[in-house]
């Protein structure tokens, strides 16, 4: 894809619904007792992964334009071979809870890039429930052998992780008693939003010592019904950033998510200069919906390094790549704590300083993190993906700043999360 600089974004935009609310909601919908309709679901492949092994499991899917229709059967079945994850870790993760719960014997697997993956982090706390779960040191393929019902236990997770609590509270759903796991630092809840939103009581606190304790009673069951999916709040960061650094920017991003779980990347960069305002307009299955304005940012932002601490890192660690190049238009920023970024589709902290460094950016590079000077002015280059649908993205909002023209090898990937992702872009900026 060859990407030339622009003068700003302008427009009104809608964006396919949320990938992390959409895999959960479908596989809510595909154990639940009665027909769901889900409009607005993710076009992406990771959510198209989802419904594929649903599918396989028993589960009847209709798709059509605008929605979904998922119509569970009265149990899970075992699959006929194996269940096929694509790119997707989420419904590795996810899935891996919902097939332990239900004593069902599969195999879960996926492409170059999942198989690469560690699951040890769902590995451990199913295998305490009572699964007996095979891999190859640790990662995919998994293969799931479930034989009796999972016993309740309570889990404290040694990183936060909104998947990994997630494979938790699912394969929660049919022990006995209750299951309960603790965060060291909050993460997203949409499980935990959608678990109420569609009939199973999850219940949350805070503990002495500020983590948090979420806990859901089993054996239980969901109801379906209807819901429209929100936009994706993470999709949405590509524009707000490329707005926010783009001179006499305006730019609306309408019924998109606006989780508090979700928004610190909005916080962040409304905290570093960005005229950003989000309006809530209403709630679905308890997940706020609403419409997120943009325009450049503040020219007296103060032009100092900005940094991003593991703290701070679980809410951002899908938005962190972008935010580098963000960061090098500022004052620059330091990120740690990031760990994470080396395993996911890519290593993105080598991609990240990769990429930047192709774009004349100074930058040093950490074992779980990051610094890039700034502020730089961005010169075209040839950008590697790495097969990353995150980093081509990110890059893709660093070429609209650069002087000259970029080209970012492999930007197909985009249809991991955002197929629609070039198109809607093309709508909004003016040259």
């Amino acid at each position: 894809m060859k990407l030339w600089p622009v003068r700003r974004l302008k427009g009104t935009i809608r964006l396919p619904g949320d990938k992390s609310i959409s895999h959960r909601a479908a596989l809510i919908a595909g154990v639940a007792e009665k027909t769901s309709r889900l409009t607005n679901f993710s076009t992406s492949r990771d959510c198209e992964s989802t419904l594929t092994c649903l599918e396989q499991l028993g589960v009847n899917v209709t798709r059509s334009a605008t929605s979904i229709t998922i119509q569970p059967s009265d149990h899970l079945r075992a699959p006929a071979g194996p269940l096929n994850c694509g790119n997707s870790g989420s419904t590795m993760r996810m899935l891996a809870g919902l097939v332990a719960s239900n004593c069902l014997t599969c195999e879960l697997t996926g492409d170059d890039s999942l198989t690469s993956r560690p699951m040890k982090r769902i590995i451990e706390p199913l295998e305490m429930m009572g699964a007996t779960i095979q891999s190859s040191a640790g990662k995919p393929p998994l293969v799931i052998a479930g034989t009796s019902p999972l016993k309740a236990i309570t889990y404290k997770l040694p990183v936060a992780s909104a998947q990994v609590k997630s494979c938790v509270l699912f394969a929660g759903l049919n022990a006995l008693g209750r299951t309960t796991v603790i965060e060291p630092t909050t993460t997203r809840d949409h499980t935990e939003r959608l678990f109420n939103g569609f009939g199973v009581t999850v219940e949350t606190s805070e503990l002495p010592d500020q983590s948090t304790s979420i806990s859901v009673d089993g054996p239980a069951r969901f109801t379906g019904g209807e819901m429209t999916i929100p936009g994706d709040i993470s999709s949405a960061a590509y524009f707000v950033a490329a707005a926010t650094l783009l001179p006499r920017s305006e730019l609306t991003i309408a019924d998109v998510c606006l989780n508090p779980t979700r928004t610190e990347f909005i916080s962040l960069l409304r905290s570093w200069g960005g005229e950003i305002e989000s309006i809530e307009t209403r709630s679905d299955r308890n997940e706020p919906v609403g419409s997120i304005n943009v325009s450049s940012a503040r020219s007296a932002a103060e032009n100092q390094p900005r940094m991003i601490d593991r703290n701070a890192v679980p809410a951002l660690i899908d938005e962190l790549p972008l935010l580098a190049v963000v960061g090098s238009q500022l004052g620059g920023v330091e990120i740690r704590g990031a760990a994470e970024l080396r395993v996911k589709e890519t290593d993105r902290i080598k991609a990240t300083v990769k990429n930047l460094r192709a774009m004349g950016a100074d930058v040093e590079e950490f074992d779980e993190g990051l610094f890039v000077k700034g502020p730089t002015k961005l010169r075209g280059a040839l950008i590697e993906s790495y097969g990353d649908h995150r980093i081509a993205m990110a890059f893709s909002v660093a070429a609209l700043l650069a002087d000259g023209p970029s080209e970012v090898a492999g930007a197909s990937c985009v249809d991991i999360s955002f197929p629609e992702f070039f198109d809607l872009l093309r709508q909004v900026v003016e040259s």
